[in-house]
């Protein structure tokens, strides 16, 4: 039986090794083999260690020790935490859905506004949060994004709510991100209602809605199921206040609480770059009180609050449990989905993000996941890959775009993220791209026209993007011309060598009879001598008795010439494959 052996998610080569009690110098080799650079002092993460171990056949089972941060383990985890006493606060609602199935404009309605008229080809690009009043109580919305790129930003939204208003067009029923979103909703382990949208068309079929619903095992109310589902109409308003009262009824039966009155925390949920303002974070209180003037540290940032505002762009002073702000003060962007919480003074802040950077100290692909560590290993030197720069207006949509494009790697190309960031393009960019003749693109930034013209000088391609599915479809198209064309093979018939007229160092004239097929020149031969194959050559052209011929077929009796590459000595019974090879573009 295999012993078994706990280690922590990011563990270094040197504490591994005395672990699993073998040399050091052993791992380090095995690492670098599997291309892997690391020296004994770096670490690397769980996913890695268990490929070394499997590579070096240790009788040992690597277990990651028991974590209470994980994905899995913090949705419910958080949930409770923020719900354990305290006072009531706003219900947090993540809305999700299918491309065009209305979500966004459910929000507007719900809003007073037309945010999607702002968001390139009607797509929600960011996560976006609201404070919406509905009578004399607020509720927080989530608004996720709808295609596919925005994966991440769509489970991290389900993560972090009570209830999950599941959008579905009655018209058009579920589809693949509607089964998507239930299915992150389910792991979040959250109340979930369903929307059903543009009630308003003549062609809405809620019952057929319904039946999809509970093949996918959400069964409504009516049905004997606990699922409720709410016919509303964005573009009439039809069935919207009904919805909210029902979001409210929800998580009345929940009793969703929060301490008020206690350090603040919670997740940054958006952040980007303002002129004149720097970085800018958009963050969702958790618990506490949240207040202007406070030191607060998120990741590997941190900062002083310096400005405190809804989601409206109205300044506030305080920002309560289940309330998203806007905060300014930040030193550098925040990451998407980074915890914070607030510190006594700027250097208990300085030095906590100080030891968050000395935990996460690695070298070579110590970061990298174990799918990624493993792509690596498989690649081989026939990997093509393609450099990109990649910059975006803020953090969540450049973790999407970033992700979307490593999704789109395989055995045969990959692209390779050689920088990126948050902001406009500037001149560091282009010189980064130069130096490693790499394509820059651009989602939602500007292209200054200093910058613009530097990178023409250096012949730097500047591609800008606001739809996230654009930017991919032209990197898919740039992998694609990487790819080594499909060789297509067609045969064209056999032939059976009867005689040898005239062999040379590079041509052979014999003559035989056609068993298969009907052969016209130009056509490649595979020449055979029972199952052992002899070589290729190249039929050049065919005789019937003293005149050339176009063609001939099974059965008749010709001569042909083979251009040869090499001599062969051809032999009565040899046998002679006829076939064309062409070269076919390929794409991903």
């Amino acid at each position: 039986m295999a012993q078994q052996i706990e280690i922590e998610p990011m563990i270094t080569v040197g504490a591994l090794a005395d672990l699993l009690l073998v040399p050091v110098t052993s791992l380090i080799a095995e690492l670098m083999k599997n291309g892997v650079l690391a020296t004994v002092n770096e670490k690397i993460d769980f996913e890695t260690a268990q490929i070394i171990v499997g590579e070096l056949g240790l009788e040992v089972e690597l277990r990651p020790k028991s974590q209470t941060t994980g994905v899995d383990a913090a949705p419910r985890n958080r949930r409770e935490e923020r719900s354990q006493g305290g006072q009531k606060r706003p219900p947090i609602v993540a809305v999700m859905g299918h491309v065009d199935h209305g979500k966004t404009s459910l929000l507007d309605k719900i809003r007073g506004s037309a945010v999607v008229k702002g968001e390139a080809g009607g797509i929600t690009q960011h996560l976006s949060a609201y404070d919406v009043r509905h009578g004399d109580r607020s509720i927080t919305f989530l608004d996720t994004p709808g295609h596919e790129a925005f994966a991440a930003l769509r489970e991290h939204g389900a993560l972090l709510t009570d209830v999950v208003v599941i959008v579905v067009a009655a018209d058009d029923g579920v589809k693949p991100q509607t089964i998507e979103a239930i299915r992150f909703a389910k792991k979040a382990g959250v109340k979930i209602l369903v929307a059903m949208n543009k009630m308003d068309k003549p062609e809405a079929n809620p019952d057929r809605l319904k039946q999809q619903l509970a093949e996918q095992e959400l069964l409504v109310e009516e049905w004997g199921g606990e699922i409720i589902a709410m016919p509303v109409s964005a573009k009439t308003g039809e069935g919207v206040d009904a919805l909210l009262d029902m979001v409210l009824l929800v998580s009345d039966v929940e009793e969703l609480t929060a301490v008020y009155d206690t350090e603040p925390k919670g997740l940054v949920i958006e952040s980007h770059m303002e002129t004149g303002r720097g970085p800018v974070a958009v963050v969702l209180v958790e618990q506490g009180t949240l207040k202007t003037g406070q030191f607060i540290v998120a990741g590997g940032s941190y900062g002083k609050v310096r400005n405190l505002e809804t989601t409206h762009g109205k300044p506030i002073r305080q920002a309560t449990p289940s309330m998203p702000a806007i905060i300014t003060g930040f030193k550098n962007l925040p990451e998407f989905g980074d915890e914070f919480y607030t510190v006594a003074n700027e250097k208990a802040a300085r030095l906590a993000t100080e030891a968050k950077a000395s935990k996460g100290v690695g070298g070579g692909y110590s970061n990298l996941s174990g799918g990624e560590l493993l792509r690596i290993i498989s690649r081989t030197t026939t990997l093509s890959e393609r450099t990109v720069v990649v910059k975006a207006d803020v953090q969540g949509s450049l973790t999407s775009v970033v992700d979307s494009l490593k999704g789109l790697d395989n055995e045969e190309v990959a692209v390779r993220v050689v920088g990126s960031g948050v902001g406009n393009i500037s001149e560091k960019d282009v010189h980064m791209a130069a130096s490693s003749d790499a394509i820059i693109y651009g989602f939602h930034v500007d292209l200054p026209s200093g910058v613009k013209q530097l990178a023409a000088r250096k012949e730097v391609p500047v591609r800008l993007f606001t739809i996230i599915y654009e930017l991919i479809d032209d990197v898919r198209r740039e992998l694609s011309a990487l790819l080594k064309p499909e060789v297509i093979e067609t045969e064209a018939g056999k032939l059976t060598v009867k005689a040898i007229f005239n062999s040379t160092k590079t041509e052979v004239i014999c003559g035989g009879e056609v068993t298969k097929g009907k052969l016209t020149a130009p056509l490649l031969v595979r020449i055979k001598r029972g199952k052992e194959l002899l070589g290729e050559a190249e039929a050049t052209g065919f005789k019937k008795g003293p005149q050339d011929a176009k063609e001939v077929v099974e059965g008749e009796l010709c001569g042909v010439s083979l251009k040869m590459s090499t001599k062969l000595e051809l032999a009565e019974g040899d046998k002679l494959e006829f076939f064309s090879r062409e070269l076919k573009e390929r794409t991903l």
